[in-house]
């Protein structure tokens, strides 16, 4: 760990139902209608399982290999490391309920200048994931 490195928690509420807005985050072929950064996902699976390896084609044709670190069902929260040549990123995610529906949120670890940069995007997406 060094200086340069950064982490940050994002959060959006709106009145999608917990377990919907769970299942759009587990469901990597539902991840593009939701997330605006990402255009397409190669996934073997249905939903998410630890241990398991993708791939994300962004926006500008920007491809990333993933890996599902963890995903717990019972308390809505799962993690994966993102790769994208020298870029690294670990992201956590979860979903709570909230008054009137959810709360997704995502913790994001990497470089500060990669943590900035993409927080407005990811900030973005969480606000369409909890929106039906």
């Amino acid at each position: 760990m060094s200086l340069l490195d950064g982490s940050l928690r994002l959060s959006a509420t709106g009145p999608l139902a917990p377990e919907h807005a769970w299942a759009r985050y587990t469901e990597p072929r539902r991840w593009s209608v939701w997330s605006p950064q990402i255009r397409e996902v190669d996934y073997p699976l249905a939903v998410i399982e630890p241990g398991t390896h993708g791939r994300v084609r962004g926006v500008g044709g920007v491809v990333a290999v993933f890996t599902v670190d963890e995903v717990d069902h019972a308390t809505r929260t799962w993690s994966w490391s993102v790769r994208s040549g020298p870029l690294r990123v670990r992201l956590h995610h979860g979903v709570e309920e909230a008054a009137g529906g959810s709360t997704a949120w995502a913790e994001v670890h990497a470089l500060w200048p990669v943590v900035v940069g993409y927080a407005p995007v990811a900030r973005w997406a969480l606000g369409r994931l909890v929106t039906p």
